[in-house]
């Protein structure tokens, strides 16, 4: 066997492994139906039954022990993976392909897909940033399939960018990658169909953070040759880190290494990515901050809304059901929805601050 294909049959195993194959628990197997007996009995042979307490093992075993299974069980293996790697590719797509993915710069992350309304010469644009702890994350699975199509129903450009990720890039990069993909429509803006004089940034999360620092931190903006005056409103989306020290010490054990890894551990720098902190007037001149019930996205987002109002600025709270990692990416998934209730409140925002 091919050391590719040998590669391959491991890979296909070891993402198998992510859900109990073995366990009798009928179509589980990414909606295929589970393994012929006769591969499991072997895989169970190789290595192990792979029970709860011990898939880690079965995964490490099956990378190292793929080419010894037969021909037929690494067929079945490369087949399954194949059909999960289709489907995750489909849930990663939007309902609504781009009207087109364009680079505004020359990282391979500096890229955005646009979507713009038919015949459209002077549409307001919505620009979204993606989440996924400042070091993960992409344009194409980040924002609720419905955003899209409900923002082209409502007569609005939209844009899902990509930035430069931690730990090769900082924080402060990313910051000047939201600037610098705004900046890139703009200029090309009657090309696009996009009207320059109506602008919301809006994002997820990190990217919820991200774009209340490019609101409030004029620096960012002025470094790609815009202003506050370029940007009619910002949405930040059940962002946490709007205070990074104060975030610091409300997070649990699992979130301290991404806010060291994201903004280090100097009060200093700290202070300049925080938004909160950096809300002193001048700022965006609307803020919407929506949020779940989770304890640091609502003071943090209270906390900004209160420095944004003292700065100058129109800043509103917007709070929903949903608690804990669910409930965040509830929010995320389902902004757009019509049925949702965070949509109706979006859109109500949305015609205010843009017309």
């Amino acid at each position: 066997m091919k050391t590719s294909a040998k590669a391959a049959t491991a890979l296909a195993a070891a993402a198998l492994l992510a859900t109990p194959i073995l366990a009798q628990r009928g179509a589980r197997d990414m909606g295929q139906g589970r393994l012929p007996q006769a591969c499991r009995a072997e895989i169970v042979n190789l290595c192990g039954a792979g029970g709860q307490g011990d898939r880690s093992q079965m995964r490490t075993c099956l990378r190292e022990k793929a080419g010894e299974l037969s021909d037929t069980c690494r067929s079945e293996l490369r087949k399954r993976f194949e059909q999960r790697r289709r489907g995750g590719e489909e849930r990663k797509a939007p309902a609504t392909p781009p009207t087109q993915t364009l680079n505004y710069g020359s990282d391979s992350l500096q890229a955005l897909d646009l979507w713009v309304p038919a015949g459209a010469k002077n549409a307001p644009l919505v620009l979204f940033v993606h989440g996924g702890g400042w070091k993960r994350g992409s344009k194409n699975n980040a924002t609720s399939r419905a955003m899209p199509a409900h923002m082209l129903a409502a007569g609005y450009a939209f844009a899902s960018i990509d930035y430069r990720l931690v730990p090769r890039n900082t924080v402060e990069e990313q910051a000047s990658d939201v600037a610098a993909a705004l900046a890139y429509l703009l200029k090309r803006a009657d090309a696009l169909g996009i009207d320059r004089r109506r602008v919301v940034l809006t994002g997820h999360s990190a990217g919820a953070h991200l774009v209340a620092l490019v609101g409030t931190d004029e620096r960012y903006l002025r470094s790609a040759g815009l202003s506050f005056a370029d940007i009619d409103g910002v949405m930040p989306n059940d962002g946490a880190a709007y205070d990074v020290a104060s975030q610091f010490a409300m997070a649990g054990p699992k979130m301290q290494q991404t806010y060291v890894q994201a903004f280090g551990t100097e009060p200093a720098r700290q202070a300049k990515l925080s938004p909160t902190l950096q809300a002193a007037s001048p700022n965006a001149p609307a803020f919407l901050l929506l949020h779940v019930q989770r304890a640091d996205a609502v003071v943090q987002s209270k906390a900004l809304a209160e420095a944004l109002q003292k700065g100058g600025s129109q800043a509103e709270i917007a709070g929903f059901p949903g608690e804990g990692l669910r409930g965040h990416m509830e929010i995320n998934r389902k902004l757009g929805q019509p049925d949702y209730p965070a949509t109706a409140v979006m859109d109500a925002w949305l015609k205010k601050v843009l017309g």
